[in-house]
């Protein structure tokens, strides 16, 4: 009778180590899906700027936030947002925005010349 409560109690020990597996795969496959967003943003900022002959300040994006958008098809998509700044003149900082679907660009902004 005690082998079977050792036994039972491994089981236990199985089933939370399973889960905690679980739990760490799942944390690190979201982790790894923010720092490709970040770095696609980051690509999206530099070409943006480099086509609107205007100078990427600071060299990285900042996340902004997140919010959930009903897709083409109904469902739900996970949409990112990244601000940066640019300078059109050298002096004035103007902020521009990216907005990515996963990996996918959604929309991508710069505002108008500060005032």
């Amino acid at each position: 009778m005690a082998a079977y409560g050792k036994l039972h109690g491994m089981d236990d020990d199985l089933v939370l180590l399973v889960l905690a597996a679980g739990v760490l795969a799942g944390g690190y496959k979201i982790w790894q899906t923010s720092l490709d967003a970040r770095e696609a943003a980051n690509r999206i900022a530099k070409d943006t700027c480099s086509r609107a002959v205007v100078q990427f300040l600071d060299g990285t994006v900042a996340f902004a936030g997140f919010r959930l958008a009903r897709g083409t098809h109904g469902g739900r998509r996970l949409l990112r947002t990244y601000t940066f700044d640019y300078t059109s003149d050298g002096f004035e900082r103007s902020q521009g925005f990216i907005v990515l679907a996963g990996l996918r660009l959604e929309a991508v902004g710069l505002a108008g010349s500060p005032s």
